[in-house]
């Protein structure tokens, strides 16, 4: 990102990070972007740095390396969602951190988010 340009593809820019330095990175790397008015196109990996970075993603569905395809770009809690409800986990943000939680299988919150259709949870207040 030390050059200039107008889109910037990034693969795994938290490779090698610990858990903070993720969050410090990606909320780097997406404030350049909107700072700068310009396009970045993520690959990753990390579950909780993909949430702070996305605003669109893209969710490839089916059997990995044999028949595959990737679903158009959507927004973030509609993309996790189709994510998270393919692999039947729930998530909610924690209220004091704000970071995504696994909610644990057959809980009341599991299966309260499930029955609304909120895989991905984001309290707005």
């Amino acid at each position: 990102m030390g050059k200039p340009a107008n889109v910037y593809l990034l693969d795994e820019p938290s490779a090698f990070l610990d858990s903070e330095q993720r969050v410090i990175a990606s909320k780097l790397i997406k404030r350049f972007t909107l700072n700068s008015n310009k396009t970045s196109f993520v690959v990753e990996h990390d579950f909780i740095m993909a949430t702070y970075l996305a605003d669109k993603v893209i969710v490839y569905e089916g059997e990995p390396s044999k028949n595959c395809y990737a679903n158009s770009p959507v927004s973030l809690v509609d993309g996790m969602n189709k994510f998270l409800k393919l692999m039947n986990i729930t998530f909610r943000r924690d209220k004091t951190s704000y970071r995504p939680r696994i909610n644990k299988q057959g809980s009341s919150k599991d299966q309260d988010q499930k029955k609304l259709g909120t895989f991905f949870y984001v309290d707005d207040n």
